[in-house]
């Protein structure tokens, strides 16, 4: 921990991987562009993340600002530039002071680099301008995740697949769950039975692919 923030551990990048899978995988099955789904400028705009630094993530390529001060100016900057005012122009420095509750002095030198932020100035500047805690100095790959994450609950409220029983099966129990529930067998045989009748489940609701499906014999 540096200044109150949280440094980031090793496990960011493969908890990103699997969330593009997850998203990919959602995509696809709802006849979704994954590319559209997964759109650099909006996944940049709703993590504050630079837009080669989320592009570089989502292709698994190692990226991002380590520095605690340089990414909380990157994603000041833009929210300053995406976050704008009715009339289509930017917070000036005074109004930006005067909804964070701080003296203009301070907010200038925030917004200029000449000052290390604490946590109470983010969660201020993050209340002003309305985003979620965290956005202003998330580690990159965690806020980018974090953004999918979204992105994942959006696409199972807004295109819901209700026929499909895979989709179902896994909603409504959950992978957490059935794995929650085979730890507290008393030994690995029974536990064994029941991967092989989750496998067997499984197996039977996966859709058919239909090249796979039997062609009607020619009369």
């Amino acid at each position: 921990m540096t200044d109150g923030f949280l440094v980031p551990g090793p496990a960011a990048a493969g908890a990103l991987a699997a969330s593009v899978a997850r998203v990919t995988e959602l995509a696809n099955r709802r006849g979704l562009s994954p590319g559209g789904v997964l759109d650099v400028e909006r996944l940049s705009e709703e993590s504050g993340v630079p837009a080669d630094v989320v592009a570089a993530l989502l292709d698994g390529r190692p990226a991002g600002e380590p520095d605690l001060q340089a990414r909380f100016l990157q994603r000041l900057d833009l929210l300053r530039r995406t976050r704008l005012k009715s009339n289509g122009r930017r917070y000036t420095q005074q109004e930006i002071a005067d909804g964070a509750a701080m003296s203009r002095q301070q907010a200038g030198a925030l917004i200029n680099g000449d000052r290390r932020p604490t946590m109470e100035h983010c969660d201020a500047i993050q209340r002003f301008f309305g985003v979620h805690a965290g956005f202003l100095t998330a580690d990159d790959a965690d806020a980018l995740n974090s953004a999918l994450l979204r992105t994942e609950q959006r696409l199972h409220q807004e295109h819901p697949v209700d026929h499909d029983p895979l989709e179902r099966l896994l909603q409504d129990h959950g992978v957490r769950g059935i794995a929650w529930r085979a730890a507290q067998l008393p030994t690995d045989k029974h536990r064994d039975k029941v991967t092989e009748w989750l496998d067997m489940l499984l197996e039977s609701v996966k859709p058919v692919d239909p090249a796979d499906s039997p062609k009607a014999t020619e009369t």
